[in-house]
This record gives C-alpha cells, structure tokens and sequence, in this order.
C-alpha cells in the first residue's frame, strides 16, 4: 500500500523525472535558440560594434541557472542512501557544479556591473575548485567500477586523448604568452584539466555502456565534452576584441543541462532498482 501510494505520488508530481528532463531540455532550446537569435553584434554610438547589455546579461542567466539546477539534482543523489554510483561521487559532482555557478555569478559581476575583465579574478578560485571535484567526482565513479574495456575502446580513449591534447595545445600556442606567472600558471591548469576530464568522460562512456544507469552517464560524458568544447572555444576567441556571448558559448549552457540530467536519469534508476530488489524480497 505505501509502495502503490509512492509510486503513485512520484508519477504525479511535478518534479518528476520525466519533467526533470524535459525542463532542462526546454531550457537547453531556449538557451540556444537565445544565442542564435541575438548574438550579432550592432554598432554602438562610437561606432564600434559589441553586443547588447541585455544579452549578455541574459546569456548569465541561462548559464547560472543551468549549474545552479544541475547542483541541486546532483546533492539531490547524495543524499539518497540507494544511489547506484556512490553517495560521495554526486556531492564532488554536486560541489563542482555549486562552484561553478558562483564562479558564473562573479565573473558576470565583474564583466556586466564592473565593467573590468581581468585576466585573474576571484571567479577563478570558484572555477579551479569546480575542476577538482568534477575531476575527483569522475575519477571515484570510475575506481567504483572493475574497467574491464577491450582493446578497441582502450584505443577510442586513446584517440580521444591525443585529438583532444593536440587541439588544447594548438590552441594555447595561438595566444600570447602572458607574463605573469600565475595567469600562465591559470591558463595550462584549464587547459590541462579540461583534457583529463575528456578523457575520464570517453572512459566513463565505455565502462557503463549497457549498464543499468549506463544512460545518466551518458550524459555526464556528454556534459564534460560540452564543457570542453566552450572551454576551448573561449580561449581560441580570447583577445583584446573578445566579447562574451559568441554562439559556442551555449555549449556552457549544454553542460550543466546535460550533468543536471544525467544526476535526474540515475536518480531514476536508482528508485527504480531498490523497488526491485523489495519486491523481490518480499515474494
């Protein structure tokens, strides 16, 4: 009877999986649809083209409101004692997405109210700290499974880890070298960290092929590649004329949808499998 009333009252309420996932993709179009629509650059009374306050400002939004959800979903999972991959995985993964989203908040700060872009900033405490727990969050899902890939997808994350470093190390050759230590310092970190978080995304993707939350972390590998592709794009664009809002961006956008789903998917899965193994018992 509690069972039939649970099941019940999870299918009818709004927060739901199903809306879960339809919300963020809803918010995945909108963003999208937002950047193709208005990120042309008018010209301003000076005559120098740049783009509206508004947008950017909007452009914020989205981006926060995507990590910020994308944070919640994934305590959500820490704090379910029947979540499949590990309590302690989605609060790093929590973590990370909280800090990147006040990371978001005082880098739009800075660059909206402030009118200053500094190459440093106290954003980037919030931004570097995301890196670690997403990168300790990822690396604890994989130790919790045996890797047992074959040699062909051992050769897929092979690929993908030289493709990926070369196209990091390109890029970073196209910028000037800054002369200050700690922005040099900065700038390899990001670039090295969103290489390894690629990587132990293609590793993840393979290890849960075909398992019973294999979905949800599907999407997490899709967030980090999302990641890394808006990573890349910002500091390929990086330059005295660089404006925030270019169209790549929204990948930044795709990321956090994309890890709020995958928490939502094995939250999911999780419920489903502990109902499982109760009804089992009890026949």
């Amino acid at each position: 009877m509690n069972n039939s009333y649970e099941n019940s009252f999870l299918s009818k309420s709004i927060f739901n999986t199903q809306n879960i996932v339809l919300a963020n993709i809803g918010w995945a179009v909108l963003a999208l649809l937002y950047f193709l629509l208005f990120s042309a650059k008018v010209p301003g009374a000076d005559g120098i083209e740049s783009r509206a306050e508004w947008y950017v400002i909007g452009t914020n939004i989205f981006e926060a409101l995507a990590y910020l959800c994308a944070s919640i979903l994934c305590l959500r999972n820490w704090l379910s004692p029947q979540i499949v991959s590990g309590r302690n995985v989605w609060l790093l993964i929590g973590l990370g997405m909280l800090s990147y989203f006040v990371g978001g908040i005082i880098f739009g700060y800075t660059e909206i109210v402030l009118k200053d872009e500094p190459d440093v900033s106290v954003g980037d405490i919030f931004f570097v700290l995301t890196y670690l727990l997403l990168g300790a969050g990822m690396i604890l899902a994989v130790a919790s499974r045996r890797i047992n890939l074959e040699k062909w997808q051992w050769l897929i994350v092979l690929a993908i880890a030289v493709f990926g470093s070369l196209l990091a190390w390109w890029i970073s050759m196209q910028q000037e070298t800054s002369p200050e230590l700690l922005v040099a310092i900065l700038n390899w970190f990001y670039v090295v960290s969103d290489v390894v978080l690629l990587i132990i995304a293609t590793t993840l993707l393979l290890a849960f092929w075909g398992g019973r939350v294999s979905q949800s972390w599907r999407m997490i590998a899709a967030a980090a590649f999302s990641l890394y592709i808006a990573d890349m794009w910002f500091k390929y664009a990086q330059g005295p004329n660089y404006q925030s809002g270019e169209i790549l961006e929204v990948f930044w956008v795709f990321s956090g949808v994309l890890f709020g789903m995958g928490a939502a998917l094995e939250y999911d899965a999780s419920l489903r499998r502990t109902r499982r193994t109760s009804t089992r018992k009890r026949a």
